[in-house]
């Protein structure tokens, strides 16, 4: 699954594969794909270099990258407790409302909420990328549109490409406009925040609107026959997430979860608000019910959802309380029916690719056999 983007960053397969796990990213790279580490959960500098030395010490040399959350614009000043100022008290009470009809527990006295998304703040990416740019990543993607020119011009400065995702033709050719080396077309199917054009769709339409700059589909992709469609509609290559999931490297902490994930089908998850108030599919649950039911009160915009539920989602979490237990993921959760190695995932990519490529050129009349 040679590319010239992936002969460019030196990878075997043009395979990136996105995950919030060292053990996945450091695996992907050393199966011959790009694994990329997403940021968005780390707020404190040493707990990323920490994880990015660790990935370096594991990708036996291979190249990896980095996923940053960071808006293009920012607003000078706003603290986290600026924020969490504007959350309205009646949000806070439907929450605990919520846990409560579920039964679900407090956190012990003093213990803070594992999960809270503050990556996205201006601050707190910016440490993120000063401690990035000392390390030998050679991609830096940002998942909030394209990241501010400076940043950009820094890591161009260090012989980093920067990719960005995109979920329609409009917001490419923002990318292009802005200095971007690759585009992520991100299409409906996709785990996470993503549009409402599909894979399919999305993908020859950024291709056009972007040439001659490398486009990567991402969405719904993650079998072999997948990634050979994807390069069959001008893609470079394939942007996987989800896929990753119930690798034995990703080690969940929560059993049921994984379970959940094995026994889900492709109609089992929601674009919902409930997350972080942009639309984001994860698994369906009876949390993402409450906060899309016209009854309630209705998710608040990024990123004061994140910050209101933050704690909630720990709790959840915690005590693995099944109606309301959920996590990104998506369609192609329908085809994730058992736990294996990154090696093992990777290896069924490109066999499935390297068996579709087969299968196309026998119908066109050019196989070698």
């Amino acid at each position: 699954m040679q590319t010239e983007l992936s002969k460019r960053l030196g990878v075997e397969h043009a395979l990136f594969g996105f995950t919030p796990f060292p053990a996945v990213a450091a695996a992907i790279s050393r199966a011959g794909g790009l694994g990329v580490l997403g940021a968005v959960r780390y707020t404190a500098p040493d707990e990323l270099e920490r994880d990015l030395d660790w990935i370096e010490e594991h990708a036996d040399g291979r190249p990896y990258g980095l996923d940053v959350v960071m808006p293009a614009k920012k607003v000078d000043g706003v603290t986290e407790a600026d924020v969490e100022a504007m959350i309205p008290e009646g949000h806070r009470q439907f929450v605990e409302n919520t846990l409560a009809a579920y039964g679900v527990p407090e956190l012990a006295e003093g213990e803070a909420a594992g999960w809270r998304i503050t990556g996205w703040m201006e601050q707190v990416a910016r440490t993120q990328l000063d401690v990035a740019f000392d390390h030998p990543i050679r991609l830096l993607a940002n998942a909030l549109g394209s990241p501010p020119a400076d940043v950009v011009a820094r890591a161009h400065d260090k012989g980093i490409l920067v990719a960005a995702l995109a979920g329609s033709a409009r917001h490419a050719r923002k990318h292009r406009e802005a200095g971007i080396d690759v585009v992520v077309a991100q299409g409906y199917e996709a785990g996470g925040h993503t549009g409402e054009i599909t894979t399919m769709v999305l993908t020859p339409e950024v291709v056009d609107a972007v040439h001659p700059l490398p486009v990567l589909a991402a969405g719904g992709i993650g079998s072999g026959e997948q990634a050979a469609a994807a390069l069959a509609l001008g893609a470079q290559g394939v942007w996987l997430g989800s896929v990753w999931l119930t690798t034995t490297e990703a080690g969940l902490p929560s059993p049921l979860l994984v379970r959940k994930l094995l026994a889900a089908g492709s109609g089992d998850t929601v674009r919902s608000r409930a997350l972080t108030g942009k639309p984001a599919r994860q698994l369906r649950t009876a949390w993402t019910d409450a906060w899309d039911d016209p009854e309630g009160p209705g998710a608040l915009p990024m990123p004061l959802q994140g910050l209101l539920v933050a704690e909630a989602v720990s709790r959840i979490q915690k005590y693995e309380v099944d109606p309301l237990l959920g996590t990104p993921v998506g369609q192609i959760v329908g085809r994730m029916n058992s736990e294996r190695s990154v090696q093992a995932v990777v290896d069924d990519l490109t066999r499935g690719f390297e068996q579709a490529v087969d299968r196309i050129n026998r119908i066109a009349g050019r196989s070698q056999q």
